[in-house]
């Protein structure tokens, strides 16, 4: 049986263990810092698999020690933005988590693929990377399927119709600057501007943006969990079955979209090797241009880190 390790056994973690496990992908281990909360919430699922047919080893620790020999390590350890912290303090914070996270586990696991969930992801994957020395293969962010997934519902919504429907992607950064690809999207084979307004198509993209925090203001406390573990899901399930399938990943570029030394959302195939290959769009002159304004924005965040790293190392 595989195993995947999930570092922090939050809201999103615990999720994606539980989805994980009624799913019967792999054994799974979960590892956080808070005594009792991995073994608690892990015992918990293994109770709630018992009457459905699944037969797999879970555990919560905090230590890596459990984590030995994992195909698949999903880190969701870090903080989020608090009041008065500065997009800077956030990344120094995380990096500094990020960074331990990844060379523990590396250690335990070195055959393994990262998917990262950390915020700011795209640089969180880029600590991963400076850290373990993995190839770009086996670094993957999750933002681009959560933020698709978002939209494809938002227009099922607009439509009554069924979501899987719905043919979408959207790339670019997990923030303000993704790039939703409207050229590409359809409806039962129908280009979206066939079926939409430029008006309506406009504010989907909108609420697309503003998908999480949409879900804070009406939570008042915490954040969205149940999409962002659903879509981790999507990516183990299509590497563990080795399903070809693309997805919106956050991978390393090396000149693909005239891109690299940068990780960013774009087409992914994923596989039983990770991310097998990066599928380049035949994009719009202004989508194009959309993503490359996010690569700025990222590159800027990157270079937060890049520095917390190299001041740390020395």
């Amino acid at each position: 049986m595989p195993k995947i390790s999930i570092i922090g056994a939050g809201s999103v973690g615990s999720t994606t263990a539980f989805l994980t496990a009624i799913k019967n992908l792999a054994d799974l281990v979960l590892v956080d810092i808070v005594e009792g909360l991995p073994q608690g919430i892990a015992l918990d699922i293994l109770e709630a698999t018992a009457g459905l047919g699944v037969n797999l080893r879970i555990v919560g620790s905090n230590s890596y020690e459990e984590t030995k020999n994992s195909d698949i390590i999903v880190v969701t350890a870090g903080v989020p933005r608090k009041p008065g912290m500065s997009r800077e303090d956030l990344v120094e914070i995380n990096t500094k988590i990020v960074a331990d996270v990844a060379k523990r586990s590396s250690v335990k696991s070195p055959n393994a693929i990262f998917i990262v969930i950390t915020n700011p992801l795209d640089s969180m994957c880029y600590v991963v990377k400076q850290v373990t020395g993995f190839g770009r293969k086996r670094i993957i962010g999750q933002a681009g399927i959560l933020d698709t997934l978002r939209m494809k519902t938002f227009i099922a919504q607009k439509l009554n119709v069924d979501a899987g429907s719905i043919e979408a992607q959207v790339l670019g950064s997990h923030g303000d600057e993704m790039v939703p690809i409207i050229s590409k999207t359809e409806i039962s084979g129908k280009p979206v501007g066939d079926v939409l307004s430029k008006d309506v198509i406009g504010e989907i993209v909108e609420r697309t943006k503003n998908g999480g925090a949409e879900i804070v203001n009406l939570l008042k406390t915490g954040s969205a969990y149940f999409a962002p573990a659903s879509a981790v899901t999507l990516m183990t399930e299509a590497i563990f079955k080795n399903t070809k399938q693309v997805f919106p990943c956050s991978v390393y570029l090396e000149g693909e979209y005239g891109l690299k030394d940068l990780f960013i959302g774009v087409p992914v195939r994923l596989g039983n090797g990770g991310a097998e290959e990066i599928v380049e769009l035949d994009l719009t002159l202004r989508e194009r241009n959309a993503l490359l304004e996010s690569a700025d924005v990222i590159r800027a965040t990157q270079e937060v880190a890049k520095n917390f790293l190299a001041r740390h190392s020395a």
